[in-house]
């Protein structure tokens, strides 16, 4: 049987630590909201404008020009080799490379050369009466459809022109406005920079400042062990103490009210006991004269009474011999002080807490010295991670900035300049463009087709003459503005193909990572890296927003795993909370003896006979004197002698009175005992389970405080340290994904070379290369507009000489 109970014992206590175990997992809040990063702040681009309505054009016509791909080879040994021995065979390979832009060149000087010169001779050829100096128009039946076709193709060349002019003014307006932001442009990309290379450091620092936070969490878990550990003791005990507890509270409760329930039966009884006497007495003299009256010899018929008298009775007992087993089992119950006893278990599972807080102090002082370890190695991280050089990038990019806004003022000057600069040429222009326009309209609306040459009206003259006006300043300013193109599309153009497009497909970086093209410079190196390292695969997973981690490959400089590495500290927490003794000392939750009383109690109330209480409490309630009184008065009516008559009526109305006083004063207090009696056999009815069920619970949980308080105990302490060390490896888990793939996403560094080429190709070239091709179409218009305004200008001037046609 002992053994039976026991491997009950442990099969309960086995399961109680599972489910204490789980209920402790549960409990342990390992994963918390841990704040995001701090990212830089980008600013806003401060280009508006759009500068790229003619890119297309522009690039396929430098496209034509320079068909040669990047000169990269070539470009890295001018740069490295450049010496007198092989100076002329670079230039042979970089005329070679550039022909295109010399037969555009060489276009663009026989143009300066021979506009000029054209237009002198044109001009002294005029004065010798040639060249459609002859104030005289031969007349034929063409000369109308001529007229209408010079004039057809001069307002379709002059449209060509004013279509240039016009992107001359817009690329004018782009260009003074790119220049005037780009300060502005500058500093914004430079803060963003510096923004960028400031957030490292602070990152850094933030995971550092989350690593001391959660050494302090764990520090306050620890110096919070008695409520903390002690606890989840008490959660692993309550599910056993607490019904133990709470069925002798109750069972208490119990005895009390059979306690109360019989000192009420008590109280009743003291007062029906004397009255039930008295009126025992009475009805004995009642009784004992009828029957004298009826054994005289004149009363009439009264033999057929006298069974009636005979039945007549009081003898109803109110002794009940049970009642004074239960009073003396439930005042013992109730001196045993069973409350006391679940005040003294509840008590001691309060104390817990306390007792364990006591038992682990050695304990947590050791833990709380191997935290402070933690903390100091976890913040060595920041000194191995190259951040010196991140400190200095900062000041350099503000003297840089204030560089920037020292030449602010020239730069706005430059844009103002450019601006004039190219307002004047387009306005220029534009005043051949109105000539042209002016010539169109007057001539067309002075000519009179039947009119003779020489009478022609004054409005049309006025246009021939507009329109050699428009001749002579196109010659006069053709050739200067084909310098400016020139000059523009040798520089710009250059620019272009040389510096944008392998900007943009990124050759232009690939060189800069090409060995020795800048001395001195080697990223590998400079960052003690064993694997080639390059700006290209930098620039290449920035643009991707790839961490610094992966991006410099920090790998090879710093191993997290010597800093997050804990589990040596954690190893030794372990042990020290393994070697610490929390003994809780046990105790009785019920004496033996004070289990005797209740089975005493117990046993009193079910061998206690209710059943014939309450029925010798109905035989006293049931009885009813009004009948037999009723039959005396009958029986006093038949009578003929009047003293039997009046003696039978007095005793009759004795009986009546006997019963009033049944009635009156005794029913009631029956009454109440009938009441309290059935509560007792109610309350009686359910002692002894309840006493089982007590002396089960208290049985249960006194095996687990004798055999298992200590597997209970240990059980919850490694619950306790394993939750304190998963806060550390969330923690852990979560700083190595930060700092190996959030810290440094330097995406802003892309994004700043990228608006670096915005600013220079995009806008600035863009726009200077519109200008000069804008500026370069209206000279390439402004030959057939010279020619035609010249032969459209005789059909409207007033001729001198007459030539009839009829």
């Amino acid at each position: 049987m002992k053994s039976r109970t026991k491997a009950v014992s442990w099969s309960g206590v086995l399961l109680l630590v599972l489910r204490t175990c789980a209920s402790g997992q549960q409990s342990c809040l390992v994963e918390k909201m841990r704040p995001e990063l701090q990212t830089p702040n980008e600013t806003q681009s401060q280009l508006t404008l759009n500068s790229a309505f003619m890119t297309p054009i522009v690039h396929s016509f430098l496209g034509l020009v320079q068909p040669n791909p990047f000169p990269k080879d070539l470009l890295v040994r001018m740069i490295n080799n450049f010496n007198s021995n092989t100076q002329t065979e670079m230039v042979k390979e970089v005329l070679n490379y550039e022909k295109g832009f010399l037969v555009c060149v060489a276009i663009g000087i026989l143009y300066i050369v021979l506009m000029p010169l054209i237009g002198l001779i044109f001009a002294c050829c005029r004065c010798c009466g040639n060249c459609g100096g002859r104030m005289q128009q031969k007349q034929t039946s063409s000369t109308n459809c001529k007229r209408r076709s010079i004039y057809c193709s001069t307002f379709i060349i002059t449209v060509l022109i004013l279509a240039g002019n016009i992107c001359m003014f817009l690329s004018t307006t782009y260009t003074s406005e790119t220049v005037k932001s780009s300060s502005n442009e500058i500093t914004g990309i430079l803060d963003d920079v510096k923004g960028y290379v400031s957030s490292i450091p602070q990152q850094i620092q933030q995971v550092l400042d989350e690593s001391f936070l959660t050494v302090d969490q764990v520090k306050n878990n620890l110096n919070e062990t008695g409520p903390l550990l002690g606890g989840l003791i008490q959660n692993g005990l309550k599910d056993s103490l607490n019904p133990a507890f709470n069925s002798i509270t109750q069972i208490a409760q119990v005895i009390n009210s059979t306690s109360t329930g019989l000192l009420h039966v008590n109280e009743t009884l003291g007062q029906l006991k004397p009255k039930i006497d008295a009126l025992k007495t009475n009805f004995s003299a009642v009784r004992q004269r009828i029957n004298n009256t009826m054994n005289q010899p004149e009363c009439m018929n009264c033999s057929s009474l006298q069974q009636v008298v005979d039945k007549l009775s009081l003898e109803g007992s109110l002794e009940f011999s049970d009642q004074n087993d239960l009073s003396s089992a439930v005042d013992k119950a109730r001196n045993a002080d069973v409350i006391g006893q679940a005040n003294k278990g509840r008590d001691f599972f309060d104390s817990i807490p306390q007792k364990v807080k006591n038992e682990t102090q050695g304990s947590v002082e050791s833990a709380l010295s191997k935290l402070n370890d933690i903390k100091g190695q976890i913040s060595g991280v920041s000194k191995d991670l190259p951040l010196d050089f991140l400190k200095t990038i900062p000041k350099e990019i503000s003297t840089l900035q204030q560089s920037v806004s020292v030449y602010s003022p020239e730069v706005e000057r430059a844009s103002l300049i450019s601006r004039a600069i190219g307002l004047i040429l387009s306005c220029l222009i534009l005043l051949v463009v109105v000539c042209n326009f002016l010539g169109l309209l007057l001539g067309a609306v002075g000519l009179n087709a039947k009119q003779s040459p020489t009478d022609r009206s004054g409005t049309s003259n006025c246009g021939g003459v507009f329109l050699m006006v428009g001749v002579g300043f196109s010659f006069l300013i053709s050739w200067i503005f084909m310098l400016v193109v020139l000059i523009l599309f040798i520089v710009v153009g250059n620019t272009y193909t040389l510096v944008c497009v392998p900007w943009q497909s990124k050759q232009l970086i690939q060189i800069i990572d090409t060995p020795g093209m800048i001395p001195g410079f080697n990223l590998s190196k400079n960052l003690n890296l064993k694997i080639s390292l390059n700006i290209y695969d930098i620039y290449s997973n920035c643009e991707q927003n790839a961490p610094l981690w992966t991006t410099l490959h920090l790998n090879e400089l710093v191993d997290l795993n010597k800093y997050l590495n804990v589990s040596n500290y954690t190893q030794e927490i372990y042990q020290s909370f393994e070697a610490a003794q929390i003994n809780i000392a046990n105790i009785t939750i019920l004496s033996p003896d004070i289990k005797s009383q209740l089975n005493n109690f117990s046993n009193s109330a079910s061998t206690m006979n209710f059943s014939t209480i309450i029925q010798h409490i109905n035989d006293v309630s049931g009885t009813n004197l009004s009948s037999a009184a009723d039959s005396l008065d009958f029986l006093a009516g038949k009578q003929s002698n009047q003293n039997i008559s009046n003696q039978l009526h007095g005793e009759a109305k004795d009986l009546r009175d006997i019963q009033a006083d049944i009635t009156s004063n005794i029913m009631p207090l029956l009454l109440e005992l009938n009441s309290t009696i059935n509560n007792l056999s109610a309350v009686a009815s359910q002692i002894n389970a309840s006493v089982q069920n007590v002396l089960q619970n208290v049985g249960y949980a006194q095996e687990i405080l004798n055999y298992n308080i200590s597997q209970i105990v240990r059980a919850e302490s490694k619950v306790f340290v394993d939750c304190q060390m998963k806060i550390f490896l969330a923690y852990i888990q979560w700083a190595n994904q930060t700092i190996t793939g959030n810290v440094g996403r330097c995406r802003p560094a892309a994004a700043a070379i990228d608006r670096t080429e915005n600013l220079l190709c995009k806008h600035l070239v863009g726009s200077l290369n519109a200008f000069w091709f804008s500026l370069g179409w209206c000279m390439l218009f402004l030959i057939p507009s010279i020619i035609l305004s010249v032969k459209l200008a005789k059909y409207y001037r007033r001729m001198k000489y007459s030539d009839v046609y009829e």
